[in-house]
């Protein structure tokens, strides 16, 4: 494998995507399955409504993760939710180079994750915790602090 600093842009052909299809789960489990596998190094978990064979209503689980962590996410798939099978295949990942900025708003700062390509900006994205912490803390709307944040970077 190789090793890529995070923030550089690079190729990592070493992700694995891993899919099961659930139909008897509730969403409180779904809940603690996605905590699990995000804390055990997933890079990414997401569901989809799907229709089942006998047309039952059920939930399709995706994850993304290293190749390196496949039998850990194997483990929590088959331990906490109530599938028979998991499918997984090799995938590949374009990841941007990533710079981070402080921007100041008149609650505190929030960092904004910058994503590049080729040495051009192309992403800008608030950090989502931070800007929900200054609405919680200063009780202002989150809107207001995402609204603040962009106007801030665009003066700039």
């Amino acid at each position: 494998m190789v090793s890529h600093p995070h923030n550089n842009e690079h190729i990592d052909d070493e992700m694995i995507k891993m899919e099961v299809n659930l139909d008897d789960v509730s969403g409180e489990w779904l809940g603690y399955v996605m905590d699990l596998l995000f804390d055990a190094g997933a890079n990414d978990v997401f569901y989809t409504p799907i229709y089942m064979k006998k047309n039952r209503p059920g939930v399709l689980l995706q994850l993304l993760s290293s190749r390196q962590k496949l039998d850990k996410m194997k483990e929590i798939l088959f331990k906490e939710t109530t599938t028979l099978g998991v499918r997984y295949y090799p995938l590949t990942v374009h990841r941007l180079e990533r710079k981070f900025k402080s921007v100041q708003t008149e609650w505190g700062t929030v960092t904004v994750k910058e994503g590049y390509h080729n040495g051009e900006l192309i992403q800008r994205a608030p950090e989502y915790e931070e800007c929900k912490e200054i609405a919680k803390v200063h009780n202002v709307p989150l809107k207001r602090v995402y609204e603040q944040v962009w106007k801030t970077i665009d003066k700039a």
